[in-house]
């Protein structure tokens, strides 16, 4: 292991850790595994973390099963030195055969070094599941959408989770971490890649979805259950919330057999 000097990110001065040797750290088979990004890009890039997450999707296809790539809101705050909309982005990958954690952080730290913006400030995590770090991490990630977290929050947060910074401030460490703890919760975030949803027609029905392993549900007053062949108007955004540790979209009636989910793409300013 070694340490980046000590940077400084207007509140206090710390060290990022940065791991370098992972011969030791090996995943069981039939394991799921959390990867966090963030900060990524800069305000001229033509993509952000949720792009670099989803394009490391592929990198890693061969090491494991992608279940989904899911992007987490963290708090907006003038004081926060984000780019967009202050998001992060968790890939969550079932490893079927014993596969090294420090392959998936080589192939992540050379994705990020292939991809990330001049000027950005990449943070990176990892965490197993059963991973004794993971409730330290999920009350971090919840903090992190009500307050302003410090490097050193994070680096406490981590514990014996993978944390690196790979870059500028090396402030996407706070992000990343978050990325892990909120989506390891199954109760936050919305899916950005699962089951190839950015291919799935408009409209679609309740029995597609379901095959894709989107469960559909209904937000309205009487909660009315959609049925197999009733279709859902996605306003060609298809987005499930992670939920229950699910893949769930979350729908308002349009009228007889017809839903439209909530939510839509966000319009460029």
């Amino acid at each position: 292991m070694r340490q980046n000097p000590p940077v400084t990110s207007g509140l206090v001065e710390y060290a990022v850790p940065v791991y370098t040797d992972f011969r030791g750290l090996i995943l069981r088979g039939g394991m799921r595994v959390y990867i966090g990004f963030d900060d990524t890009d800069n305000e001229d890039s033509d993509f952000g973390t949720g792009k670099v997450a989803r394009r490391y999707a592929k990198v890693i296809s061969e090491q494991g099963s992608v279940w989904g790539v899911v992007r987490q809101q963290l708090l907006v705050d003038p004081r926060i030195p984000y780019t967009s909309h202050n998001s992060s982005a968790c890939v969550v990958v079932d490893v079927e055969d014993p596969v090294s954690v420090g392959r998936l952080a080589e192939l992540a730290a050379g994705h990020i070094e292939a991809t990330a913006a001049a000027g950005s400030d990449p943070g990176l995590c990892i965490a197993c599941e059963g991973d004794p770090s993971l409730p330290g991490l999920m009350e971090f990630g919840r903090r992190c959408t009500e307050r302003i977290m410090a490097q050193k929050d994070a680096i406490r947060a981590a514990g014996s989770a993978f944390l690196s910074g790979h870059g500028g401030t090396n402030d996407g460490i706070i992000g990343a971490a978050a990325a892990v703890g909120l989506t390891a919760s199954g109760w936050s975030g919305r899916f950005i890649e699962f089951s190839d949803l950015r291919q799935a027609p408009d409209p679609v029905s309740v029995g597609a979805l379901r095959e894709r392993g989107i469960r559909v549900v209904s937000l309205d007053r009487d909660a009315a259950c959609p049925g197999p062949p009733d279709m859902v108007n996605t306003k060609g955004w298809l987005r499930p919330r992670l939920w229950g540790y699910e893949a769930v979209l979350p729908v308002a009636p349009a009228g007889p057999g017809l839903w439209q989910s909530l939510g839509e793409k966000r319009k460029k300013s």
